[in-house]
């Protein structure tokens, strides 16, 4: 019996592991990934692409004529993780189009919310997680509080709790937003915002217990007063993976002194922790919606079907 050998589709960084499952499926087809954030060297990259029917490039990956030519005529589509095209070569792409490209091989070209970095670009750069069907709890539903659980809403939130003195019925009635008690709160919510004001009673509430009660997953905001925290506890927290992410505009002191151990936590990966910085970042499953056009136009033409225009995709 003769086994049939799957397509391949070469990738050339790191992508989430439910994102290179959709491709495979979607294609059936083998997928090989360069296993790093970190652009892949050249000659690694020839190496991957010898014989691949598909290519998931990045801005930085060269696609020149050289290049073309390792990979040989099995080469059915390109795609790219950018919107600017110049680190591919068209003219010579266009040129092989009848003997190695399908007529109407597509060139993808899916925005994403970061086509660049201080440094380098990664496609898992400034990941988070989404809001959508997630549950955002608020401490102080005041003034603050219901200004942000409103310009939350739209993002598809799927459920607010709030905790406070007391419960706000008729504030909390635009929001659907549920009473708890604050150790509830901590331990159902993907999202906590601080936003009540600084007391006797809310000094040091978010303390060592507080941080124990989270999910590992949840992202923890302050933007009320730096004295809520227990700075030390949230740092144990954020380096033990005990949660996924802190965001602080406020602190104690203002500013942080450089040598403060919270300005040694990581910005990207799990330990996301940000001062004062608006940052704009993929949703959680993101890098898979990030990457869902070029990965559709990919498989459909691997499978030789038609796809996806670059707007389609994006």
């Amino acid at each position: 019996m003769r086994l049939v050998r799957l397509m391949k589709v070469f990738v050339t960084r790191r992508i989430p592991p439910e994102g290179r499952a959709a491709l495979a499926q979607a294609a059936d087809c083998e997928v090989e990934q360069w296993d790093s954030d970190e652009p892949i060297p050249d000659k690694e990259l020839e190496r991957g692409v010898v014989g691949a029917h598909g290519l998931l490039c990045l801005l930085s990956d060269r696609v020149d004529k050289r290049l073309l030519d390792v990979a040989g005529a099995n080469l059915k589509v390109i795609s790219t993780l950018s919107v600017g095209v110049d680190h591919l070569a068209l003219d010579e792409i266009k040129k092989r189009r009848p003997s190695s490209l399908p007529k109407d091989w597509p060139l993808t070209c899916p925005s994403l919310p970061h086509s660049g970095g201080w440094t380098s670009w990664k496609p898992l750069w400034l990941c988070g997680y989404g809001l959508t069907h997630s549950t955002v709890g608020i401490i102080g539903l005041g003034r603050i509080g219901q200004a942000i659980a409103r310009r939350l809403k739209p993002f598809g939130v799927q459920r607010f709790l709030y905790t406070g003195r007391q419960p706000r019925p008729e504030d909390a009635a635009e929001f659907q937003a549920e009473f708890v008690s604050t150790p509830e709160l901590a331990a159902q919510s993907d999202f906590i915002i601080v936003a009540c004001s600084l007391t006797p009673a809310t000094k040091g509430l978010c303390n060592k217990d507080f941080f124990q009660k989270m999910k590992e997953t949840a992202v923890f905001v302050n933007i009320s007063r730096g004295d809520v925290v227990n700075q030390d506890d949230l740092y144990q927290a954020l380096a033990s993976g005990q949660i996924a992410a802190a965001g602080l505009d406020v602190t104690t002191p203002e500013p942080l002194p450089t040598s403060h151990p919270l300005l040694t936590l990581k910005n990207c990966g799990k330990n996301c922790t940000f001062l004062t910085q608006t940052l704009c970042c993929p949703a959680g499953p993101v890098p898979g919606n990030s990457a869902q056009g070029p990965r559709t136009a990919t498989a459909a033409s691997v499978k030789s079907k038609r796809p996806c225009s670059s707007k389609q995709c994006s």
